[in-house]
């Protein structure tokens, strides 16, 4: 929501974000797939500003976000590190509000036939607000206030926990949970913060 001359919220309008995002994904994904290039191609949707421990600003901004991934194979290099695969994500939100592109690191730890654990650390830049139009103590950035969140920083921290079943050799799905925040380390000030969660199912080349 953004605010109009006579003072009242109106929704957003032209989020080039998603639009960015979506076509990318459209260009680039047969191309890069056909060159086995990457591991895995993943694509889900979550459950947008979902509530888990601090809920007081749970019930902002509609969802879901529509979210593709790909995973690369961890290089020799990281080998210290456990192994950790490379991955580049979009997120889209579909209701026009924070959407968001970046990467990081993830590491699957199997613990049983097919299953696995998958935390993941990343880096991601977004298209939310920050924080409010308006200063304090007027009632338009109370109305703004309601309606967003404000995550304080333009790039966050993106952290993730998956749980992982292979289907067979290829195929496979996914229960995603991931957080994104600035730490007070990429930002200062606001940091309320964003809770997504949801399903993903996957692709992996060369079974």
């Amino acid at each position: 929501m953004h605010a109009t001359a006579l003072g009242k919220p109106t929704a957003k309008t032209g989020k080039p974000m998603r639009t960015i995002l979506l076509a990318i994904a459209a260009a680039a994904l047969p191309g890069i797939a056909s060159a086995q290039l990457v591991e895995e191609v993943r694509v889900g949707a979550l459950a947008h500003n979902i509530c888990v421990t601090d809920c007081k600003n749970a019930d902002k901004e509609d969802g879901p976000n529509v979210e593709g991934e790909l995973v690369f194979a961890s290089p020799g290099i990281f080998d210290i590190l456990l192994s950790p695969r490379p991955f580049l994500v979009g997120s889209a939100n579909v209701a026009g509000n924070t959407s968001y592109a970046g990467g990081g690191l993830m590491w699957n730890f199997e613990f049983a036939d097919g299953w696995a654990i998958e935390p993941s650390l990343g880096y991601v830049l977004h298209d939310g607000e920050l924080e409010s139009p308006f200063p304090q103590g007027d009632p338009r950035s109370e109305a703004f206030a309601s309606e967003h969140v404000f995550l304080g920083s333009r790039d966050l921290f993106r952290t993730g926990l998956a749980l992982n079943k292979d289907f067979g050799e290829n195929w496979g799905g996914q229960l995603l949970f991931e957080h994104l925040s600035h730490g007070q380390i990429l930002g200062e000030g606001r940091n309320q913060g964003m809770d997504s969660a949801g399903v993903r199912i996957y692709y992996r080349f060369g079974g």
